[in-house]
């Protein structure tokens, strides 16, 4: 994106748019195959699905068991341990329907009704989606260019190093990430760099889960995560040789709050490189299915509104910054693939995801209001790539 770019989730509305010489196992197979089949359309409707629910639940809890038993650890939560973070397990369809309810209609481009409340509502975001991208995603919560003839993993960690070669990261640097997440890309501009990385971010259950990776990677060393708001920033003024943001000061009320703070604490001539989640020169603020996008945008994501890149770019200006270079990332090679398209992918088997999360839930065996979650999450995603193919919106 224009200054760069943010971490993203999804909107409320209708959804639019998963051996004995004599012993042949593959023929005992296909035998036992038939049985079951002939069993089962001798069935009711209802025994059917019981059948199909205990099945699923069964297959969760073998991948599981699998998984488990394959490494002490845990790069992600399993299925059965899905939850709402910070929040309380009794807690989560109320938070979530209490977030649900803190935005404005669809079409209003209203956003977050309560901008007071919008430290607030990021932190309860973050501690009911947290789960779900580390389980569907990944550690490292953004998008990034798809490179020729490399994997998402690659295109993803080749995003965030070019970061640390343009701040010119290198060892016994101290540099801030501004909104780390669980700190993914943070892993990956330390390494490379050398440089001790200081990751800030709102949801104490992100620093929690950041500070497990970091010891398990080998990487806390090189890394420290604080919990705080980074418009209020925990910090002394000139204390970093460089600073970041990797789509997450789109959260912030106001650009120029979380600009500024990144100013002060900054040593005098470092750089500040973000990611920032805008709006194009191609969206039109008059056209219904344009404003829809971005307005099921900032909903399944947590942002308080949408801003243009003209905006982002005159934010880092008011506040003291020189804008060294500006471009949109997203499109600016054309032998790259877009961005989007790991989501797209994603998408065409997100049944299997909701199939399990479903089972899940009708066991009782995730907190309620998680499945309403994992379905925001779902039904943004479209949003989201409908944003990238019309190209109104970039990150």
């Amino acid at each position: 994106a224009p200054l760069a770019a943010c971490p993203l989730p999804p909107r409320r509305g209708t959804p639019r748019r998963e051996m004995a010489p004599s012993f042949n196992p593959m023929a005992s197979i296909s035998d036992g195959y038939a049985s079951l089949v002939e069993g089962y359309e001798k069935l009711t409707p209802g025994q059917k699905y019981g059948v199909l629910a205990a099945g699923g639940l069964l297959t969760v809890g073998a991948i599981n068991k699998v998984y488990i038993a394959s490494t002490d650890y845990k790069k992600k939560p399993s299925s059965t341990e899905l939850g709402g973070g910070s929040i309380e397990a009794n807690q989560v369809k109320s938070e979530f329907d209490n977030y649900s309810a803190s935005y404005g209609a669809t079409g209003t481009k209203e956003g977050i009704k309560d901008r007071s409340k919008t430290v607030q509502l990021v932190d309860v975001f973050y501690s009911l989606v947290t789960d779900f991208y580390e389980w569907g995603w990944g550690q490292s919560f953004h998008f990034s260019p798809k490179l020729p003839g490399c994997d998402w993993k690659t295109s993803e960690a080749a995003h965030e190093t070019r970061i640390a070669a343009v701040l010119g990261l290198k060892p016994g640097d101290r540099a801030l990430d501004v909104g780390c997440g669980v700190g993914g890309p943070l892993r990956t501009i330390a390494s490379v760099s050398g440089a001790h990385v200081v990751g800030l971010t709102i949801n104490q259950y992100q620093v929690d889960r950041a500070r497990y990776h970091n010891q398990k990677q080998g990487v806390a060393p090189l890394a420290t995560i604080v919990r705080g708001d980074f418009m209020n920033m925990p910090f002394e003024n000139s204390s970093f040789d460089g600073a970041y943001a990797i789509e997450a000061t789109c959260h912030a009320n106001k650009l120029e709050d979380v600009y500024g703070e990144v100013f002060r604490v900054l040593k005098p001539g470092s750089r500040f490189v973000t990611y920032e989640w805008v709006s194009t020169n191609l969206y039109d603020d008059k056209n219904p299915e344009h404003v829809r996008i971005m307005d099921e945008i900032n909903y399944g994501n947590g942002l308080p509104e949408m801003r243009t890149w003209k905006q982002a770019e005159e934010a880092g200006k008011k506040v003291g910054f020189d804008l060294i270079w500006s471009q949109d990332l997203a499109v600016s090679s054309k032998v790259c693939g877009p961005w989007y398209n790991r989501l797209w992918y994603l998408l065409k088997t997100i049944w299997i995801n909701k199939t399990m999360v479903n089972t899940l839930n009708l066991f009782g065996l995730l907190p309620r209001g998680m499945k309403e979650v994992h379905d925001m999450l779902a039904f943004v995603a479209v949003s989201l790539c409908e944003g990238g193919r019309t190209g109104t919106f970039t990150p």
